[in-house]
């Protein structure tokens, strides 16, 4: 296959020239948007399951799988499409993403068949994968190094956002019209990007041949490995508790409303990437470490006062604030890490980012089944501690002290 390419195009290793001027914000809000509709195309399912099983003609159970399957997608996948096409020119292939995106939510929300509706859901997470997979590398072509981490906090917004609303939202749009309605929402957005971003965002190159160096390899950089440990124990960590956090509460009684905390977790959370996004081009090892080390000690923290109202709602707020900038720090360094090759890079951590979401969920039910819902903080607390370690012996590669650039 010939990759998309134009005479217009930027070379791969350029980035914008340094002036004193403003982040662009009108391109890395796109981005931002693309980041937020992509996981919200993978969370909103969860909030209209009893609607699209009775659609569908399937269960509940079966139709969550339609969440699996888009994870699925981004995790088996992920990797090698980013490495198959890093010679194609950035723009078209992120036109090419966003437009598969608009079209596997038009097949979600016509098909009646549900191993139909199946496939389409894997297909988009695999073009989600290569869309996460994309951006930070992206965002940080836009602007000049020093505000390579300003740009990522930009773009990694719409995370926290679609994370904090995807399911509520689901679940509320669920209420006003027909679940197809909500996929057609999720479509009409995807197609107003692939305007926006044609009009605004510039192209960049893809890599020469004598650029690539193969996915081994680039896993084998030194800093990358420990960088991915710090990804999976952070992120496995944080979803056994943000998995189970309804058990979690009722085993202490329910002091607090599931919908109450997750408001304050996300509202929390974006809290914490405005500061990150403030730190991270100067203190990106310290803002790690100190993430790392307020998500263990919240963790202790909720682990002890689990049964009282106040104190669980100021650890998820402390939770949410140590965790709301964790992906635009991993992302950061991983791309700093990785230099040309953050792409690949990038995919390695979106593959490794949805594993360890789903060993979250597997792990935080082995321990609900056996040890209880009281042990959820203590592992947490055990889990941060270990990517605390780890981030703290990658000082020489990986998160390196020191202003980035």
């Amino acid at each position: 296959m010939t990759p998309p390419s134009s005479s217009s195009a930027l070379p791969a290793s350029a980035s914008l020239p340094d002036t004193p001027e403003s982040l662009p914000l009108g391109k890395l809000l796109a981005m931002a948007l693309a980041g937020f509709i992509t996981i919200m195309t993978e969370t909103v399912p969860a909030g209209l399951l009893p609607q699209i099983g009775h659609g569908l003609g399937v269960s509940e159970s079966l139709a969550g799988q339609l969440v699996t399957l888009f994870a699925a997608g981004s995790v088996l996948t992920a990797i090698p499409i980013i490495a198959a096409t890093r010679s194609w020119n950035r723009r078209p292939l992120l036109l090419l993403a966003l437009a598969c995106l608009c079209l596997f939510n038009v097949v979600t929300a016509l098909s009646s068949h549900y191993v139909l509706t199946l496939a389409a859901r894997f297909i988009g997470g695999m073009v989600a994968g290569l869309l996460w997979g994309l951006l930070a590398g992206y965002a940080r072509r836009l602007v000049p190094p020093r505000q390579q981490g300003r740009a990522l906090a930009v773009v990694g917004a719409g995370q926290p956002l679609a994370l904090c609303l995807g399911v509520p939202a689901g679940a509320w749009l669920g209420s006003l019209m027909d679940w197809r309605g909500v996929f057609w929402i999720m479509a009409g957005v995807s197609l107003a990007l692939v305007v926006w971003v044609r009009a605004a965002v510039p192209d960049f190159a893809g890599q020469a041949a004598r650029q690539r160096q193969s996915i081994a390899r680039t896993f084998l950089m030194p800093g990358i490995r420990p960088i991915l440990f710090v990804l999976f124990t952070w992120i496995l960590a944080h979803n056994v508790l943000y998995t189970y956090i309804a058990p979690y509460l009722a085993h202490h009684g329910q002091p607090v409303q599931v919908d109450a905390v997750l408001l304050v977790f996300g509202a929390s959370a974006v809290a914490g990437l405005w500061l990150i996004g403030l730190q991270v081009d100067r203190r990106l090892r310290a803002m790690t470490l100190a993430s790392l080390a307020l998500f263990a000690l919240t963790a202790c923290l909720l682990g002890l006062t689990g049964h009282q109202p106040v104190a669980v709602l100021v650890g998820v707020a402390l939770w949410g604030l140590s965790f709301g900038g964790a992906p635009t720090l991993l992302q950061t360094a991983i791309a700093d890490t990785a230099g040309e090759h953050s792409d690949v890079a990038q995919s390695m951590l979106v593959t490794i980012f949805n594993l360890a979401i789903a060993c979250g969920g597997v792990l935080g039910g082995i321990l609900l089944d056996t040890a209880g819902a009281g042990s959820f903080a203590w592992m947490v607390a055990a889990v941060a501690a270990l990517a605390l370690l780890a981030a703290w012996q990658a000082r020489t590669h990986g998160f390196r002290a020191g202003h980035r650039a």
